[in-house]
Parts: structure tokens; C-alpha cells; sequence
């Protein structure tokens, strides 16, 4: 094992008072639209089919202004354990929290869009130290994605899923753990499959939310209910995905929206937070309003709405059809999130399966919407993982 380089450097968030002073006078002073013309709809999805709703923008949007504390989250994420260091000339920003206990592994935890490191903060602590014994315990490394958070914006192209997935590799060299797990979902998950595929001499085995078959996959054969995942899909990139698209061709254009205007920031992050989670109206069912405002505000102050946009130029569709992971693999398939991969669609790319889970709830942010059970399932997922590696 290599040592902890000296190219790794502590870092503390403390935004600007003037900072914060800005942002609550662009919240005040915002220009908003008509309702909706769906205005009045009982709760439900048709009250947010053509967006957020104008009222429910206009109560956060308040809160924002006058109730949240940023300087909470702040202290949160500096008391986890906040880091920094160079890889291929971009600086990469990551959460670091080590395990008391001598048998923990090393693990890497990647996000997503439209979320960040936010998405992991109040769960490190029970997976590097659980209070049952019997749990494993894990080193936990989370990286912020090229042009995310405190992380650098790349100034050119090419920071794709495949180069990162190797600064990652990098990083937790870095830190001494030439082999680890990982887990992701969203981007997060692509890249868990790209390091799983790409890198089996360091990763000892995966985790992820967000498995991806190869193209061309037929549904012959498949249930029912795997035949609904299919057509739900199918159904989510023809009819939902005109944010992906936009990102994925125009992200400079819709960048200018995002870094110049809080609330347009948060409408078109609040927008995929109450579509992509498992609730019946609002996203706030089962996520505080300050736990959206901590992601939210993160992207606003490190003025990144458009480098985080710009993954989806370098890496939509990107995924290597002939990438084949032979690590073992943890598959978890929730089952509100915005795409859920068949079994057999899966094994075709994933080739050492040690365990399928199908939790009864949970959506696309299941470490904020579930999180006690998204813990456990990660640990129990894992701990099938170590066990087949070490045969």
C-alpha cells in the first residue's frame, strides 16, 4: 500500500458573510412568473406537470431568505473532514472520514446531478462507525465531480465519467487505499461501473443504484414488472429528459440562468428533486426543505450550476457498450427512481451479481429520502461484495 501523499491539503467551507448578504437581496428582489396554468390542481403529479408550482417556489424561496442557516451544513461538512488535491492540473475537492475500527475498508462514494457531496453528509458517520459491532465499518471518501461544489470547474473539455473514474483511482492511491468499494448513483453510478469495469486490480467491488445494461437489449423474456421498467423508461427519456438534452448540447446556455439567478437555480434543481423521488406531490415529503437548500445553495455559492451542467456534454451516453465488470456487484433497484435496469438487461454487463435488492420505497436520492434504510442495505450490499472478493 502506498502512503498518504503530501499533495493532499485540508480545506474548510466558510462562505463570505457578503456572500450570503448577496444572496438574500437576489431572493428578494426576484422576478417571478404567472402561476401555472394547471394552478389549482389537487395534490398530485398534475400539480407539477408543467414545473415546480409558483407557490411552492414562493414558500422556499422565503424560507431561503429568512429561515435557512448555511453556516450549519457548513460546520457539518467541516467537522466530517474536508479535503483537497490536484489530479491532471484540476483541483479536486472530498469529504475524508475515517473509521476507528482496524477492519474497516476503504470506501468511495460518488454523486450525481443535480445533487453533490450534500447527498452523503449525514450518513458518513454511521458507515465509517456503526453502533453495532457486527456492522462493517468503512473508511468513507467522497469526491465533489469536476466543475461540482468546491471541486475545480474544468477550463476545457474532456473531463468525462472514464477520466474521472481514474482520478479516482488516483485519489484514493493518494490516500493510501490502493484497494477499495465503491458506491454511486446517477453519475455516480455510471462511474462506479466504469471503475468496476476499468480498474479490478483496486476495486475490490461495487455498489450502485444506477445499473446500466448494454444497448440493444431485447425484452424477450423478461416479467412483467421488468417489462414496465422497460417501457418506463423508455417513456422517461422520450417524454421527461428535455433537461438532459439541454444540458447535453446547449449547458453554457441554460448556465447563464443558473449562475446569475438563485431561483432559477433552485426551480430547475427543485424540479428533479420532486419528480425523482418516491412521493405523491412534494419532494418535501420526505426531504427537509434544508437539505434541498444545503445542495442548492452549494451549487450557488461555488457558482457551478453550469461546469456541473456540462457532464452531460462530456459523457451522455458515453457509456462503453462492450464494458464488462467482472467485480462482484451489489445491484440495488428503487423503485421510484427515473430508470431501473431488468435482471437479465443487468447480468449482461454485470457479471458476478452477489445481490439484487428491491426496496418497497425510495427514489432517486434514497441516502436523503431513506436513509436508515439506504445504510443498511449499502452495508448488507457491500458485505456480500468483501465476502465474494475474498474468495
Amino acid at each position: 500500500m502506498s502512503l498518504p501523499t503530501s499533495d493532499v491539503h485540508a480545506f474548510e467551507a466558510h462562505a463570505a458573510e457578503a456572500d450570503l448578504d448577496e444572496l438574500r437581496a437576489r431572493l428578494a428582489a426576484a422576478r417571478l412568473p404567472e402561476p401555472e396554468t394547471v394552478h389549482g390542481s389537487a395534490p398530485g403529479p398534475r400539480r407539477w406537470s408543467q414545473g415546480v408550482p409558483l407557490a411552492d417556489l414562493v414558500d422556499v424561496v422565503e424560507y431561503w431568505r429568512t429561515g435557512y442557516d448555511w453556516r450549519a451544513f457548513e460546520d457539518r461538512l467541516n467537522g466530517i473532514g474536508q479535503f483537497r488535491t490536484t489530479i491532471d492540473g484540476l483541483g479536486i475537492h472530498f469529504l475524508h472520514r475515517r473509521s476507528a475500527r482496524a477492519d474497516a475498508t476503504p470506501l468511495l462514494m460518488t454523486h450525481g446531478w443535480p445533487d453533490s457531496v450534500a447527498r452523503f453528509a449525514d450518513i458518513v458517520d454511521a458507515l465509517a462507525d456503526p453502533e453495532d459491532a457486527d456492522a462493517p465499518a468503512f473508511h468513507v471518501v467522497a469526491p465533489s465531480l469536476p466543475g461540482f461544489g468546491y471541486s475545480d470547474r474544468p477550463a476545457a473539455t474532456g473531463w468525462g465519467t472514464e477520466k474521472t473514474a481514474a482520478a479516482w483511482v488516483e485519489l484514493m492511491g493518494r490516500l493510501g487505499y490502493e484497494k477499495f468499494v465503491a458506491h454511486g448513483g446517477d453519475w455516480g453510478g455510471n462511474i462506479t461501473t466504469v471503475l468496476g469495469g476499468r480498474f479490478p486490480a483496486h476495486v475490490l467491488g461495487i455498489h450502485t443504484t444506477f445499473a446500466e445494461g448494454p444497448p440493444g437489449m431485447t425484452t424477450d423474456g423478461l416479467t412483467a414488472v421488468e417489462r414496465a421498467w422497460a417501457e418506463e423508461t423508455r417513456d422517461f427519456w422520450q417524454y421527461r429528459a428535455a433537461y438532459a438534452k439541454q444540458q447535453a448540447t446547449r449547458p453554457q446556455t441554460i448556465g447563464y440562468s443558473l449562475v446569475d439567478s438563485p431561483v432559477g437555480l433552485l426551480a430547475w434543481i427543485l424540479d428533479k428533486f420532486a419528480e425523482w423521488s418516491d412521493t405523491e406531490d412534494s419532494p418535501f415529503e420526505t426531504i427537509s426543505r434544508d437539505r434541498v437548500l444545503d445542495n442548492v445553495t452549494l451549487y450557488w455559492l461555488t457558482r457551478t450550476g453550469a461546469s456541473a451542467a456540462r457532464i452531460y456534454y462530456e459523457s451522455h451516453n458515453s457509456l462503453d457498450p462492450g464494458l464488462r465488470v467482472d467485480v462482484p456487484s451489489a445491484l440495488t433497484m428503487y423503485p421510484r427512481d427515473v430508470e431501473k435496469c431488468p435482471r437479465p438487461w443487468a447480468k449482461e454487463r454485470y457479471r458476478r451479481i452477489v445481490r439484487w435488492s428491491l426496496p418497497e420505497s425510495g427514489g432517486h436520492f434514497p441516502a436523503l429520502e431513506v436513509p436508515e434504510f439506504f445504510v443498511a442495505d449499502l452495508r448488507e450490499g457491500l458485505a456480500a461484495v468483501l465476502a465474494e472478493a475474498s474468495r
